[in-house]
C-alpha cells in the first residue's frame, strides 16, 4: 500500500532517516514498524518565520511495499544511417537537442567552436591564473557551453515551456545526483557537471551521431531561402535542418548573419555587476540564527526592486561560491560566479543587473540592431581598463558605492585575477549605477545587514542576457526568412538558463522531425 503525503519537519528530522520515519507515522497515526520505505518527491525550505521547516511531499509505502525504482536510462537506437541535422553548439540546448533527435530517429552532428570539457579545463586554469583568454575555450565557449564551468543551476520558472522533469531524469540517467529530481532549487555543481557531460556526448556517440570539437562555423550554404549546410573552415557539412545553439555570446554568429542579410533584431537585456558577501552573514540573515548547524545548506536569496521604472534583480545567485572572469576575447572584463556541489566556499555571490530596454540605448543607437551588443562590449572594455588593462577587476564596497566614494580598501574575495579599487559609482553608465545605488539600499530594508560595507560589488556582469533576438516562427521554429534554421535558447534570445535551454534544444528537434515526417 501506498500513500503520499504532504508534512512539514525541521530540518534535523528531515535529515535523518528515523526520525522522519517516526514523525511520518506520527502523522499518519501508524506504527512507524509498519513503514516499509519513504520516497521523496519534492523538499523546499520555508525560512519566513523565526524558525526554519522543512517542506516535504512523500509517498509513504506500508505493508512490505518498497519504493520503485528511477526512471532507467533511455536506450538510444542506432541512427548512424538516418537523415543529417547539424547542431552549432554543444552546450545544453544542443545537446538535449541532440538527444532527442536521436530518440527521434535522426542522425545529429554537433559542431563546437570550443574544445571538449576536459581539455578546456586547461584554458579555463590558465584564464584564472596567467589571465590568458582563449577565444574558442573558455568559461562561455565549449563543450557543454556556459553552464559547465559556472555553476550548473537547474532552477527554472519556465516550467509551460516543456517537462523539466524529462531534462532532470535525463541529468540523473547520465550520472547526476538524484537529489536534483526532488529539491525545489536543484543544482548539480561545476565539479560534478563535466563528467556528466562527458556521458552524455558518449550516448550521442554511442548511437551513432557525431561531435566535432574545434571547429568554428564562419559561413552557411544557403540555396532559395533554404538552409544547405555550414561552413567551417575549408570543410562543408551538409544538412537540411540546422539548429543554432551558439550562446547568448556568440557575437560572430550574429555578424555572419547580419552580413548575410539574414534577420536578427535588438532586444531588451540586462547588465550590472557582480556583489560578494561572506556566506555566514547570508546564513545569518536568510536563517535568523548566528550558525545555520550542520543541517541546513548555504542559504541563497532572491531580490528584485522596481527603481525609476527600470527592474533591478539578483541573477545566478551563489551560495558559497566564487566569482570566475569569464572574457571572451581580450581587452574586456566579463564576471559570473559559480558554486561546487557543496556549496562550500566562504563567499555568497550574486549578480545584480539592471533592466536595459532598446529605447535606453540612444548613445549607441547607430550600431542599428547591435546598439545592444556594441553597449555590452563598450562596458565590457571600460572595466578592463578600469582594473589596470588586466584582467584584475574594479571593485568598490558596497556602502563605498552607494555613497559616491572610493574604497580605500577592499576585503578579500573570490575572484582569482584579484581586484582594484575603483570609482565604479562614476564608471558605471548613470541608468546602471544610479539605480544601483538605490536598489541596494532598498535590498537592505528587504534583508536586514545586506546592505553592508563587508560586501563588494566587482564590475562587470554583462552576459546575463543576450541583447539580440533571432526571429523564428512560432508554430514551425524555423527563422522567419530561412528554412530549415532553428534558432535555439539562450543566444536566440528564447530561453535564459540551463533548463530552459535544454527545453527549446528538445522542442527544436521535435519540430523538425514533425518537418520530416518522423513520429515516435
Amino acid at each position: 500500500m501506498q500513500q503520499e503525503i504532504n508534512i512539514v519537519v525541521t530540518p534535523e528530522v528531515a535529515s535523518e532517516e528515523n526520525a522522519l520515519r517516526q514523525r511520518v507515522a506520527d502523522h499518519l497515526q501508524i506504527d512507524p514498524e509498519t513503514i516499509s520505505g519513504l520516497k521523496l518527491l519534492k523538499r523546499s525550505i520555508d525560512a519566513r518565520s523565526r524558525y526554519v521547516k522543512i517542506h516535504l511531499k512523500l509517498v509513504v509505502y506500508t505493508l512490505n511495499e518498497i519504493p520503485s525504482h528511477l526512471p532507467a536510462a533511455p536506450d538510444y537506437l542506432p541512427v548512424s544511417d538516418k537523415p543529417p541535422v547539424i547542431i552549432v553548439g554543444a552546450g545544453p540546448a544542443g545537446l538535449f537537442a541532440a538527444l532527442r533527435l536521436i530518440e527521434l530517429g535522426i542522425k545529429p552532428i554537433v559542431i563546437e567552436r570550443g574544445k571538449d570539457v576536459r581539455s578546456r579545463r586547461r584554458d579555463i586554469a590558465a584564464l584564472n591564473k596567467e589571465q590568458l583568454v582563449d577565444p574558442d575555450s573558455n568559461y562561455c565557449f565549449g563543450e557543454g557551453g556556459a553552464g559547465t564551468y559556472s555553476d550548473g543551476k537547474l532552477y527554472t520558472r519556465s516550467t509551460k515551456r516543456g517537462d523539466v522533469q524529462k531534462i532532470l531524469n535525463t541529468f540523473v540517467a547520465h550520472g547526476a545526483p538524484e537529489d536534483i529530481l526532488v529539491d525545489a532549487h536543484p543544482h548539480i555543481g561545476t565539479n560534478k557537471l563535466p563528467q556528466i557531460i562527458v556521458r552524455m556526448r558518449e550516448s550521442i556517440l554511442k548511437a551513432g551521431g557525431e561531435v566535432h570539437f574545434n571547429t568554428r562555423v564562419n559561413d552557411f550554404i544557403i540555396h532559395a531561402d533554404h538552409i544547405k549546410g555550414v561552413v567551417c573552415g575549408t570543410q562543408e557539412f551538409p544538412a537540411n535542418e540546422v539548429i543554432l545553439a551558439t550562446g547568448h555570446s556568440s557575437r560572430d554568429i550574429f555578424e555572419l548573419l547580419e552580413r548575410k542579410k539574414i534577420a536578427v533584431e535588438a532586444k531588451s537585456f540586462a547588465m550590472g555587476v557582480r556583489i560578494e558577501h561572506p556566506q555566514t552573514l547570508i546564513d545569518s540573515i536568510q536563517y535568523h540564527t548566528p550558525e545555520r548547524g550542520r543541517f541546513l545548506p548555504p542559504a541563497s536569496y532572491s531580490l528584485v526592486q522596481q527603481v525609476n521604472g527600470r527592474g533591478v534583480f539578483s541573477f545566478c545567485m551563489c551560495p558559497g561560491g566564487i566569482i570566475a572572469p569569464c572574457a571572451t576575447a581580450s581587452g574586456e572584463i566579463v564576471t559570473n560566479g559559480w558554486s561546487p556541489s557543496k556549496r562550500n566556499n566562504p563567499y555568497a555571490n550574486s549578480g545584480i543587473v539592471v533592466a536595459v530596454d532598446v529605447s535606453d540605448l540612444k548613445n549607441v543607437a547607430h550600431h542599428g540592431v547591435f546598439a545592444g551588443l556594441r553597449y555590452q562590449q563598450e562596458l565590457e572594455r571600460m572595466a578592463f581598463d578600469a582594473g589596470g588593462k588586466t584582467l584584475r577587476a574594479p571593485a568598490q564596497r558596497m556602502a563605498d558605492f552607494s555613497n559616491n566614494k572610493l574604497s580605500a580598501d577592499l576585503p578579500d574575495a573570490s575572484y582569482q585575477p584579484g581586484l582594484t579599487s575603483a570609482p565604479l559609482h562614476e564608471l558605471l553608465p548613470s541608468a546602471i549605477g544610479q539605480r544601483l545605488q538605490i536598489a541596494f539600499r532598498e535590498f537592505g530594508k528587504k534583508m536586514k545587514d545586506y546592505y553592508t560595507n563587508d560586501a563588494v560589488i566587482v564590475g562587470v556582469e554583462s552576459r546575463s542576457s543576450s541583447p539580440v533576438r533571432i526571429p523564428r516562427d512560432p508554430e514551425t521554429l524555423e527563422h522567419i526568412q530561412v528554412k530549415g534554421l532553428y534558432p535555439c535558447a539562450e543566444g536566440a534570445g528564447y530561453a535564459g538558463g540551463i533548463v530552459s535551454a535544454a527545453i527549446d534544444g528538445q522542442k527544436c528537434a521535435e519540430a523538425i522531425s514533425l518537418r520530416m515526417g518522423i513520429k515516435r
